[in-house]
């Protein structure tokens, strides 16, 4: 997801992506998990991110070690 706000979140930054983490309690209540600058998932609000579709490589680089 591409962070396009960060009100009042210093662990956030505008035009960034992230990864989010499966999380349905969270999006029924309007929230997304999200791995920020911390390094750390906590819940955001999810207007404050945009889906943005990758290229294949970009996707592939941008996949963590499970």
């Amino acid at each position: 997801m591409l962070c396009i706000d960060n009100k009042d979140c210093e662990d956030l930054e505008r035009r960034k992506v992230y990864q989010v983490l499966p999380d349905d309690e969270a999006s029924k209540e309007g929230y997304l998990r999200v791995i920020d600058e911390s390094g750390e998932d906590y819940l955001y609000p999810e207007p404050y991110f945009t889906l943005i579709q990758l290229p294949l490589k970009a996707q592939e680089a941008l996949q963590v070690a499970r």
